[in-house]
């Protein structure tokens, strides 16, 4: 059997963070001093972006709400 031989390629920060609240973006600023990392965004429709981002280690990872709140338990799961 084959592998998957396409590699991702690396997200654009520049589209990630277009139509993110300006609290949204604020916060995702502080997480990457301390080492977070934004992968991607969940857009749903007619609701706010869903910024997602990884610690260093890539084990853990948290969503940033529209507030700009934090959460940890958003109520999905991710697949590897």
């Amino acid at each position: 059997m084959s592998r998957e031989r396409r590699s991702p390629a690396p997200p654009d920060t520049a589209t990630l963070r277009a139509g993110l609240t300006p609290a949204q973006a604020s916060a995702i600023a502080t997480l990457e001093v301390f080492g977070w990392e934004l992968r991607f965004v969940r857009r749903p429709l007619f609701r706010d972006p869903v910024p997602v981002l990884f610690d260093k280690s890539g084990n853990r990872w948290i969503v940033v709400d529209g507030d700009g709140a934090l959460e940890e338990n958003p109520g999905f799961e991710i697949r590897e």
